[in-house]
C-alpha cells in the first residue's frame, strides 16, 4: 500500500499530453518555496494499492492516449517499492510513465535500475547548483541530485529539467550560468522548464500555522523568467 496525498485526473503540466497525476505523500526536502507543504509528513494520507490507482486511470484510458501516468509529490522515491510496483503495472497496461522527482533519494543504483526499467521519462528538479545555497534553500545537500542527473545521462534516460527561479536566490547571473554549464555536460535532456517563483502556496502555510520563509520575496515576472531561461541556454549552448 502507498500513502497518497491526492490524485489529479487532468494534468497538463506534469509531462507530455494529458496526465493522470498521483501525488505521493512524504518528502525529506524542505524547500523554502514549496507550494505543497501538506505533502511533507510521512506515513499519512490515503492508503491505496497500485491496482486501485490504475483502476481509476484505466477506466478512462482513451483519455490519456497522448499522455500517461505521472508520479509526483512529495517525493515519490521515498516510497520506492510501491512506486516500482505502480510503474511496473502501468507499463504492463501500456501506460506511459513519468517520474517527477527532486532526485534527493538517489544513493546508488540499487532499486533505481529496477525503477528506471519501467520509467519512460524523468522530470528532475534542479533547485540550486551551489551546495551551500542548496542546503539553505532545501535543508539538504545537492550531491545526490547531481549524481542522479549524471546517472540518468549514463543510461540515456530521457529527462526534462525543471528549475524554479527565485529573486535573490537563483535569479542571479552565476546561479543561472552554473545551471547552464551543468546541462552542457548532459546528453539526455529533452526539455528545460524555467519556472518563475510565485507565492500562491503561502495560504497553505497560513492554514497549517507554518512560517513562510519567503514572504517578503517578490514574485518573478514572466519576462524575468524568459530572461533567466535565455541566460541558462546561453551557457548550455542550446
Amino acid at each position: 500500500m502507498g500513502y497518497i496525498h491526492s490524485i489529479e485526473t487532468f494534468g497538463t503540466v506534469d509531462g507530455p499530453g494529458v496526465r493522470f497525476v498521483v501525488f505521493f505523500q512524504g518528502c525529506p526536502m524542505r524547500c523554502a518555496y514549496c507550494h505543497n507543504p501538506d505533502t511533507w509528513e510521512m506515513a499519512v494520507g490515503q492508503q491505496m494499492s497500485a491496482d486501485e490507482i490504475l483502476q481509476k486511470m484505466l477506466r478512462n484510458k482513451a483519455f490519456y492516449t497522448t499522455g500517461g501516468l505521472t508520479a509526483t509529490g512529495g517525493e515519490p522515491m521515498l516510497q520506492m517499492d510501491f512506486l516500482i510496483e505502480l510503474f511496473t503495472k502501468a507499463k504492463a497496461a501500456g501506460v506511459h510513465t513519468c517520474l517527477d522527482t527532486s532526485g534527493i533519494m538517489y544513493t546508488g543504483t540499487e532499486k533505481i535500475e529496477e525503477l528506471m526499467a519501467v520509467t519512460d521519462l524523468v522530470m528532475l528538479d534542479i533547485k540550486h547548483m551551489d551546495e551551500a545555497a542548496h542546503m539553505d534553500l532545501t535543508g539538504h545537500s545537492n550531491r545526490n541530485i547531481l549524481e542522479f542527473a549524471k546517472y540518468l545521462d549514463t543510461i540515456g534516460k530521457p529527462v526534462w529539467i525543471r528549475h524554479v527561479v527565485v529573486p535573490g536566490i537563483t535569479f542571479q547571473e552565476e546561479s543561472l550560468a552554473a545551471v547552464g554549464r551543468f546541462l552542457k555536460t548532459l546528453s539526455n535532456v529533452e526539455k528545460l522548464e524555467v519556472l518563475p517563483y510565485h507565492a500562491l502556496g503561502k495560504v497553505k502555510y497560513d492554514n497549517l500555522g507554518m512560517e513562510y520563509r519567503l514572504k517578503d520575496t517578490p514574485q518573478l515576472t514572466k519576462k524575468e523568467a524568459a530572461e533567466a531561461e535565455k541566460r541558462i541556454r546561453e551557457f548550455w549552448g542550446k
